[in-house]
């Protein structure tokens, strides 16, 4: 058997936070503002297994008003959500992102992020792809007031 699960989330950018983006730390004057280190690629993941799962999305599970998770580091939340891939059965087939920022410029961190992605999937790395685009400086993501990020996951049964 077989699910396949869509995500997206969006933050906005500000001043005095560090941008993290699929677990790992990036140089840029600013970071994603949010309740936890507001990882918008990992939230958009989180949400694609969540969705495979049929298990509504990362608010419903770990709300922004819940003080635990002030903070908190996404992968780990991330971790918890493939606990219950695992506990129904199933495990990471493929995953594929696309994240849109206009800056700053993220290819020489997609490796980084899919080993960290596929460590925390239990997955080999050819099973995660991220890609990085821009907005070509149109709309939120073009005038960088925001990153989004969009994810498909697809699980199969162990």
């Amino acid at each position: 058997m077989f699910r396949i699960g869509h995500g997206y989330d969006v933050h906005r950018l500000a001043g005095g936070r560090t941008l993290i983006l699929g677990g790992v730390r990036i140089p840029h004057a600013f970071g994603l503002q949010g309740h936890s280190d507001a990882d918008v690629l990992t939230h958009a993941v989180a949400d694609a297994l969540l969705g495979a799962l049929g298990l509504g999305d990362i608010g419903r599970h770990f709300p922004d008003t819940a003080p635990e998770y002030k903070d908190v580091e996404s992968l780990s939340l991330l971790k918890e959500v493939v606990a219950w891939v695992r506990q129904r059965g199933f495990r990471l087939n493929n995953l594929d992102v696309t994240v849109v920022a206009q800056a700053p410029r993220l290819g020489p961190y997609i490796p980084a992020m899919c080993e960290r992605l596929a460590e925390v999937l239990e997955a080999p790395s050819d099973r995660v792809n991220i890609k990085a685009t821009t907005t070509e400086r149109l709309g939120f993501c073009g005038r960088e007031e925001g990153i989004e990020a969009f994810a498909v996951a697809s699980l199969v049964t162990d």
